[in-house]
């Protein structure tokens, strides 16, 4: 695989993530369901994967970008994993709604087992470590530009809303209102 084809590959991971994270949003805006601190931690665990590939972009692809991602998922995968096991016995209806079938949790568990099998297969492609000057690492042209910022902006956004969610305290547990609006209204 050249660095060219990697810096592709590596845009197409960051809009998997803006995927995942505006999917996210669309659960909390559009079925009005808060996230709960574990979710949050996923939520912030995906942009962390994003940490990689926005790298391996900027300054072309190295193993040690990848394995930071590669840390991320392993991080997201057990915090999935333990929101997965809170909500295994039967007759737990779980944390929020399902979409086909499965939790977001649950989803998010096999997103983050999926970057993991994905993260050990890429590491197996040594060409694209080797320098190439006809690509320019500092820009990664437009599509690549895009999945950054897009990453970035939802990565921001997840903060600010955290922010009204929480507050400057430790979120609730089962959280129903947006504390600091609560407090301003």
């Amino acid at each position: 695989m050249t660095q060219a084809r990697a810096i592709t590959l590596n845009a197409l991971s960051l809009y998997a993530v803006a995927l995942v994270l505006a999917a996210a949003y669309a659960a909390q805006f559009i079925l009005h369901e808060l996230p709960c601190p574990l979710c949050l931690l996923q939520r912030i665990l995906f942009a962390a994967l994003a940490v990689g590939p926005i790298l391996n972009i900027r300054f072309g692809p190295r193993p040690s970008h990848y394995a930071m991602s590669l840390l991320a998922a392993v991080a997201g995968a057990v915090a999935s994993t333990r929101q997965v096991l809170l909500h295994i016995l039967p007759g737990d209806a779980g944390y929020g709604s399902a979409l086909l079938g499965y939790h977001y949790y649950t989803w998010a568990l096999i997103g983050f087992i999926t970057a993991i099998v994905l993260l050990a297969a890429i590491l197996l492609f040594d060409r694209q470590f080797e320098e190439d000057r006809a690509v320019l690492p500092a820009t990664g042209g437009a599509f690549a530009q895009t999945a950054v910022w897009l990453v970035i902006a939802l990565t921001a956004a997840n903060v600010v809303t955290t922010l009204l969610e929480c507050g400057f305290g430790a979120c609730a547990d089962n959280p129903v209102v947006y504390e600091l609006l609560k407090h301003a209204a």
